[in-house]
């Protein structure tokens, strides 16, 4: 099977699933290519990424419980850093230290990336790297210049599998940057027009 997140995602179970549910045959279909796909991050993944200023990654602990945590930062704090590596500082949040915990003892990891105004998304399998502070050349390529955050690691995260999602079911969500960007013309109209009238004189008094 050489789709590599549908060979990581599709277990016996899930495949006897698709049976049931009668989508294995058109699953098994796209796995009949000839040599691995979607384990290499192309122009588009690496653009896509990129351009998020969060994402949302699972991992398990040693109990066997998942545990999903959000994570963001400016846009473009997750740093391509080449076709089979993405990585990104860990800034200090709540101290709890789960995702570390959990990664201490099994470093394989999901990542959701979301453009809710475009409605699209990005699934990813990797495993992880910590990289401590005593790294500062590895650190640097992964902070933000700026941003007011303290780093306490950095995670490397080594692509095993992504895949791309279809837009169903996603909801439109705007950031409140995306909200300014897209009613600027609007807002520089009305301001003008609220200075033309401010600019007329006062209609005389009957």
């Amino acid at each position: 099977m050489p789709h590599r997140f549908t060979e990581i995602a599709f277990t016996p179970t899930v495949k006897k699933v698709q049976e049931q549910q009668g989508s294995r045959l058109s699953y098994a279909r796209s796995e009949s290519v000839p040599e691995a796909i979607n384990h290499t991050l192309t122009e588009a993944e690496a653009r896509f990424i990129a351009a998020r200023d969060s994402f949302y990654m699972a991992t398990v602990g040693e109990t066997g419980w998942p545990y999903i945590q959000h994570r963001g930062g400016p846009t473009g704090f997750v740093r391509v850093l080449d076709e089979h590596t993405i990585g990104f500082a860990d800034f200090r949040g709540n101290r709890q230290y789960v995702s570390v915990g959990n990664l201490l003892t099994d470093d394989r990891v999901s990542l959701f990336f979301m453009d809710y105004p475009n409605r699209t998304r990005l699934k990813l399998f990797g495993r992880v790297q910590l990289v401590g502070l005593d790294d500062q050349e590895t650190l640097s390529r992964l902070e933000t210049p700026g941003y007011r955050a303290r780093a306490e690691r950095g995670f490397l995260i080594r692509i095993e599998g992504f895949d791309w999602n279809c837009p169903q079911h996603i909801t439109e969500r705007f950031t409140l940057d995306e909200v300014r960007s897209m009613t600027a013309t609007l807002t520089s109209r009305i301001a003008e027009l609220e200075a033309e009238l401010a600019s007329r004189p006062a209609p005389a008094s009957q």
